[in-house]
């Protein structure tokens, strides 16, 4: 390494939000620009560990070390040459990645770890202003055909590397466009959507063809039209405007069928008074938000201004929708999470090098609302008109059985909370079932994910799955990574060999 002693000399720094005043008045990223002598700083704690256990932290084995030392040697131009490498979309990762890397980082045994995702972010936006991340375009045509379907990370990556790799490539893609959950469930305050159209841009000149407002499957003769702005797929809703395929038109116009539709069926809540007004999942209220700032709505259908807000969940989408709500000039926002709080160090029980199960304040918890832990929702309690007015929750004893942590109500501690919305942020089940994984007739686990073989193939011959629609709900590095292994996969599948990179294989677990 180039200093070695740089992570006795410096600790962990991380550039500064904007004033919580300030970026509640608009939608755009929550951090400051960090100058370039912090960076290098930072970048020089990367120590000379001997075993980067960073790697076995990252499912797409980011070469971590070497980007970080040509970071600190200012040697920008070769550092994204090495991230690029391994990870066809670091501004996406290094904006939404829980980063598993620093968890595993071996200075992180007695220290503060490297800031390894805030120095992805600057590697490639330093790429971006420069001009140097241009179109690849593949040296000769294969001429076979590839339909992806599904147009969010998983589907990106392996769309990216089957046009490198000469394929004609088309994504197909239900919501009006691209990105999946990076432009429909990610807020702008945590990744503004011109980063991911800049992106798209690119694919589109290496020859990425977007169908976008297209169902692959029929839909079913019960299915209903949406809310405007609401989330295909929750509730079995579609708007009327989407055109519909059925598979097994896709499957005789391509010679390779990729799925990588995600796990989008929502985890409900059956407590009574669920059918209350005022109840909605939490990508129908997300989506509206972004397709307002793109023009596509004049107004939200979900306005959270003086109203309390509660938000069952405590993870991620969670903190999105409570960002979403201080925008919308919110009175009260509580969010609700069964597990306990978790301890601000490293427990003996949760040693390094596997996940840290610390508190973490996200930028949306900066800005307020309250986080209660260990409790349940017993029942929605409604007004006379038919809409939420609060909800009943109980403490819970947290224990442990063979199936998971159990969940015990504890007597004497059911109260009411206020509540005008209610959103329900429990995570996904798996994928949709009906439609397009009836018609392809593919086989499913226990847990209703699709069956991926060793080679990413599923028992249906030319169909082949990746990201959370056979791994399960998952991280955005998990879903890159597949994809980028489901590529390879289908090129050696249609010409017989493969130059593409495969860095995980099917059901491999992270180091956590």
């Amino acid at each position: 390494m180039a200093k070695p002693t740089g992570f006795l000399e410096h600790g962990r720094e991380l550039p500064r939000r904007r004033p919580v005043p300030v970026r509640l008045r608009d939608w755009r990223e929550v951090y400051e620009p960090f100058p370039e002598e912090d960076v290098r700083e930072q970048a020089s704690r990367c120590m000379d560990c001997g075993i980067p256990f960073c790697h076995e932290g990252c499912p797409l084995g980011n070469l971590i070390p070497e980007w970080n030392d040509l970071t600190y040697r200012g040697d920008w131009s070769t550092a994204i040459e090495r991230l690029h490498a391994t990870n066809n979309f670091p501004e996406f990762t290094g904006r939404l990645c829980p980063a598993p890397c620093e968890g595993s980082c071996v200075l992180g045994i007695n220290q503060e770890p490297v800031t390894i995702e805030r120095m992805e972010y600057e590697i490639i936006e330093r790429a971006w202003s420069e001009g140097w991340v241009r179109p690849v375009h593949a040296s000769t045509r294969s001429g076979r055909r590839v339909a992806i379907i599904g147009s969010g990370p998983a589907g990106l990556a392996a769309a990216q590397q089957l046009v490198r790799a000469g394929h004609d490539v088309v994504v197909f893609e239900r919501a009006e466009q691209p990105g999946g959950l990076l432009r429909y469930g990610i807020p702008e305050f945590k990744m503004e959507k011109a980063v991911l159209d800049r992106r798209l841009e690119q694919l589109v000149d290496e020859g990425v063809v977007f169908r976008c407002s297209t169902q692959v499957g029929r839909r079913g003769a019960d299915a209903v039209p949406s809310e405007p702005g609401s989330q295909p797929g929750v509730g079995g809703a579609l708007s009327p405007e989407v055109i519909e395929v059925s598979a097994a038109e896709v499957v005789a116009e391509f010679d390779a069928v990729l799925l990588a539709g995600g796990a989008t069926n929502p985890r409900d809540l059956g407590a009574p008074g669920r059918e209350l007004n005022g109840i909605h999942f939490a990508m129908e209220y997300l989506k509206p938000a972004t397709m307002v700032l793109e023009g596509r709505l004049e107004t939200h259908p979900i306005d959270a201004r003086d109203r309390h807000v509660v938000i069952i969940g405590g993870g991620d989408t969670g903190a999105d929708c409570l960002g979403t709500a201080h925008r919308q000039g919110a009175a009260s926002v509580t969010q609700l999470e069964i597990m306990p709080a978790p301890p601000g160090a490293r427990q003996p029980e949760n040693p390094w090098p596997t996940w840290p199960v610390i508190m973490r304040t996200s930028s949306a918890h900066e800005e307020g609302g309250e986080r209660v832990y260990a409790v349940t929702t017993s029942a929605f309690l409604g007004d006379e008109s038919g809409a939420v007015r609060s909800l009943e929750i109980q403490e819970v004893e947290v224990g442990s059985g063979l199936q998971g942590p159990t969940f015990t109500p504890i007597e004497g501690t059911t109260r009411e909370l206020q509540a005008d919305l209610v959103f329900l942020a429990l995570g996904f089940t798996g994928p949709e079932r009906s439609g397009l994984l009836d018609e392809l007739g593919v086989e499913l686990d226990l847990r209703g994910n699709v069956v991926a073989s060793p080679t990413w193939a599923t028992t249906v011959d030319g169909v082949f799955v990746c990201g959370d629609m056979t791994r399960g709900q998952s991280l955005i590095v998990w879903a890159i990574a597949e994809g980028r292994s489901a590529a390879a996969a289908v090129d050696r599948w249609l010409v017989g060999s493969t130059d593409l990179p495969a860095p995980i294989v099917p059901g491999q677990l992270a180091l956590r």
